[in-house]
């Protein structure tokens, strides 16, 4: 009795895992719906109109909504891997194989030493939260990317660099999970990988097609999304007489009016303190432990997107796998923030699609979500940075015993 008991349990993951892909399948299909909103037009819209220009050998130079470094092209041209299904489903089919590919990793690396399984289940619990919107982008995609070079980076830098690199190029933010890299040896082989394998690709790119950096010039005129932190004072100000309007604005529902500027000002302002406050902690970090480039990856990447100017549903994703990362280490904390970080994915399904109508509206169910769910990143922002700090900086309280930064840890070994 007790080894069957034994080997359900280890068959529960798996079996949960299925379930819940199965229903994100189904919602993609169009079998089962959550709210009025397609979510699955920028796949079989957008991504397939990208698709037809860059088979045609060259970017979308003519298009604002064309906003992601060079190596997106290498995702938005996936489905041709699988020319038997029509552009939709082959997407799908592969965005499914890079969340099975994730899963697998964390349950993998679960069974090392020093490692346990709850950063599977945060992963198996996560993305469903998310909906059917985690499907129908290409950013879980770039997830696996990071995911998989934090887990390998544990014993071997230089393919944390690698993969780094190459998910930077995908969709930028992967670069971050180089910050926490242990100083000295560790430091110099991924950092030197990184800009090797970036500098190669990046020129590759460029030779690739025409227009492979046309994406900066989009990205820098972008406004203020309305679900961003930042858009919550717009929502409340469209109550009190604010002259300004919402637009479907390069590629995303955009404030447009009155102090918009100055307030996605001071967002940028406030991701310049947040890039601020992680390079003193890098300078003075000196204690690394086997899941310090982890929590650094976890933190790095909820102040940017606290800050950002778009909270776009998909890049609560980037959270989940990151946060999946963090869990996966045995005594690695992040409990609380990772927690938060899959409540607010819950919230973000509510806020979009289900309500996004009432989100767009300044309805007062739309903005509470917004008000929720952002409040949510915030706290969770806030935790992780103070978590990182006392492990991490001398003097500071410390919370488990880590490795010194210039000793060789077993599991970095």
């Amino acid at each position: 009795m007790t080894g069957q008991t034994s080997k359900g349990a280890a068959l529960l993951p798996y079996a949960a895992w299925a379930v819940t892909r199965a229903a994100l399948l189904l919602c993609v299909s169009g079998v089962l719906t959550l709210g009025t909103l397609d979510v699955t037009v920028d796949v079989s819209v957008i991504y397939r109109g990208w698709y037809e220009t860059l088979l045609t050998g060259t970017y979308p130079l003519d298009d604002v909504t064309w906003q992601y470094p060079p190596g997106a092209a290498l995702a938005i041209l996936s489905p041709a891997l699988l020319p038997f299904w029509e552009y939709a489903s082959a997407f799908y089919a592969l965005v499914l194989l890079c969340d099975a590919l994730v899963f697998g990793l964390l349950l993998y690396a679960g069974r090392r030493p020093g490692m346990r399984a709850a950063g599977a289940w945060v992963w198996v619990v996560g993305v469903p939260l998310l909906g059917p919107t985690v499907y129908a982008r290409y950013d879980l995609m770039v997830t696996a990317v990071a995911v998989a070079a934090l887990l390998a980076g544990v014993r071997h830098p230089k393919v944390l660099g690698v993969l780094a690199a190459f998910g930077a190029l995908l969709k930028v933010w992967p670069a971050l999970v180089l910050i926490g890299v242990r100083r000295g040896q560790p430091t110099r082989a991924a950092w030197s990988a990184a800009a090797l394998t970036a500098a190669g690709l990046g020129v590759g790119f460029a030779l690739w097609m025409p227009g492979a950096y046309a994406f900066l010039a989009f990205q820098r005129d972008r406004g203020l999304e309305i679900e961003s932190l930042g858009a919550l004072y717009f929502h409340l100000a469209r109550h009190t007489g604010w002259e300004g309007r919402v637009e479907l604005h390069y590629g995303s529902m955009e404030f447009l009016g009155p102090h918009v500027g100055l307030v996605s000002t001071l967002a940028l302002g406030l991701a310049v303190l947040a890039l601020g406050w992680l390079l003193v902690w890098r300078l003075r970090a000196r204690t690394f432990a086997a899941h310090t480039p982890a929590q650094a990856a976890f933190t790095a990447v909820l102040l940017f997107t606290t800050t950002s100017r778009v909270i776009s549903p998909q890049y609560v994703v980037w959270l989940v796998g990151l946060a999946a990362v963090c869990l996966a280490f045995r005594g690695g904390g992040m409990v609380r923030p990772a927690v938060l970080v899959l409540v607010a994915a819950g919230v973000t399904v509510l806020e979009f699609p289900v309500y996004f109508a009432e989100v767009v509206a300044s309805d007062a169910w739309g903005v509470g979500l917004l008000v929720v769910r952002n409040g949510l990143l915030v706290a969770a922002s806030l935790i992780a940075a103070r978590r990182l700090w006392r492990e991490t900086v001398p003097g500071a309280v410390a919370g488990p015993t880590p490795v010194r930064g210039d000793q060789p840890s077993r599991a970095l070994r």
